[in-house]
């Protein structure tokens, strides 16, 4: 009696293609994965501003980051503005700016180094988060994106953001708070 050992050829074709159908699930699940936490990197930074930029607005009628280009020494608020997979965050406060979009910061991820879900649709451009905060009651609104507000509502009552799908995240991406 002949006693072989080893594995047969289709032991081990039955074994690749089981390795090969668990490498097509998880390949995608950590590419999310990763995307999901680099995206986090934003809401971070924003979160670390926007007490700052509350009482900012709050004492002075500005809103300002220290550092961001044409901000005098001295003004706007402290904080930590870019990371390993942010470039930047930013007011959107100018002098041109209307009232409404002078209440706002955005942040831009960088465009090397992060994963491509983090770049916006169809373009080379890196995506963006974008805050808004509703001063006549104090709160803090998400929208996806280089977003704008609506001109549509007035002022009394408050602006709604509209996000642009253009500079934006994937939404499988996205926290819940900002879809």
């Amino acid at each position: 009696m002949k006693h072989s050992l080893g594995f047969t050829l289709i032991e081990l074709m039955v074994v690749v293609a089981i390795i090969g159908i668990l490498a097509a699930v998880a390949i995608p699940a950590y590419s999310d994965y990763t995307a999901r936490a680099q995206t986090a990197e934003a809401f971070t930074l924003l979160d670390g501003l926007k007490v700052p930029m509350a009482e900012q607005y709050s004492s002075t009628g500005t809103f300002l980051i220290a550092g961001q280009a044409g901000v005098a020494i001295g003004s706007g608020a402290t904080a930590v503005t870019s990371g390993k997979y942010v470039a930047s965050v930013q007011s959107t406060s100018t002098p041109t700016a209307s009232p409404a979009d002078k209440t706002s910061i955005v942040a831009t991820y960088k465009s090397v180094g992060v994963s491509n879900k983090l770049m916006a649709p169809n373009t080379s451009n890196p995506a963006q988060i974008h805050m808004f905060y509703n001063t006549l009651d104090n709160h803090w609104s998400c929208a996806n994106g280089g977003a704008s507000l609506t001109d549509a509502q007035p002022v009394a009552i408050g602006k709604v953001a509209i996000a642009d799908s253009a500079t934006g995240l994937p939404t499988a991406i996205l926290p819940q708070s900002c879809q």
